[in-house]
């Protein structure tokens, strides 16, 4: 009998904390998957930093730490971190683009604010910086880093981003934060009281009727580059899968972001199925 092989760390958490992204490498080539995770990880300890601190400064410090890790990872002396340690290994053996990283650091910046985007492109320009960008490093990974893959890669990061803000709105709402553009909330007159007490509104699932519409106009200008992709590039694709499958939900919902089947997951035979076809 085969001896069973224990995740890693980075597994465990990306498992447990992103399960979406977890599936994805799941059809991923097995050498490349530990390198992914540790993408994965990564992302996610840059991503909980507004969670997990009590005030904005400590939060730009702790990305401060992170913005140091990686350059020290660049510089061959990863650190001793659980994260840190198998990322450089990644960094090293892929020669992921160094950019991509400030970039998606940078981005976090704005959590830290604790203000919502002022529009709609604002909001787009925020999810570019924290998703396109970790989608571009998993294409690196994955051998698909060309051209077609990396435009494919920005709107499919973008569209991802925009759907799982949406999906996390009653999450946000209990927190008292908005990542809804503020020109939208001013438009509509959404009240933000009702907002914050967890009551969903004809007003609010306007504005996320338009957010989804504009993810699916991203999902659409990926869709050209099918044809031409990489088939390695697939497994950080398949995130416009997922994105797909929850944006329809969301239309079924009435646009309704508190709607139960909202925040039911997507069952792995759809990636399964459109890791066959070799489409995303």
């Amino acid at each position: 009998m085969a001896e069973s092989v224990e995740p890693s760390y980075c597994a465990r958490e990306v498992r447990r904390h992103d399960h979406d992204r977890y599936l994805t490498c799941l059809f991923a080539p097995a050498a490349r998957r530990e390198a992914l995770f540790a993408l994965y990880a990564f992302n996610l300890e840059v991503a909980k930093t507004s969670e997990v601190v009590s005030e904005p400064m400590l939060g730009r410090i702790r990305l401060q730490w992170w913005r140091e890790a990686i350059e020290e990872a660049y510089e061959g002396r990863a650190r001793r971190h659980e994260v840190i340690a198998p990322l450089g290994e990644a960094v090293r053996e892929y020669g992921l683009s160094r950019a991509h990283f400030d970039r998606l650091i940078d981005g976090r910046e704005f959590d830290m604010d604790g203000e919502a985007p002022a529009t709609l492109e604002r909001l787009e320009a925020y999810a570019e910086a924290t998703s396109a960008s970790l989608i571009l490093l998993a294409l690196e990974i994955l051998g698909g880093a060309s051209e077609t893959d990396r435009i494919a890669g920005r709107h499919v990061g973008i569209a991802w981003a925009l759907t799982g803000l949406l999906r996390a709105v009653p999450f946000h709402a209990r927190q008292k934060r908005l990542y809804l553009p503020q020109d939208l909330v001013e438009e509509v007159g959404l009240n933000l009281g009702g907002l914050f007490e967890l009551r969903s509104s004809p007003e609010l699932n306007e504005i996320v009727g338009r957010i989804v519409e504009r993810a699916r106009e991203h999902l659409a200008k990926a869709a050209p580059s099918r044809r031409q992709m990489a088939r390695t590039a697939l497994p950080a694709l398949l995130h416009a899968t997922l994105a797909d499958r929850y944006l329809a939900v969301l239309d079924k919902s009435g646009h309704d972001s508190f709607a139960a089947t909202v925040q039911a997951p997507v069952n792995i035979w759809r990636l399964a199925w459109a890791r066959l076809l070799g489409r995303y």
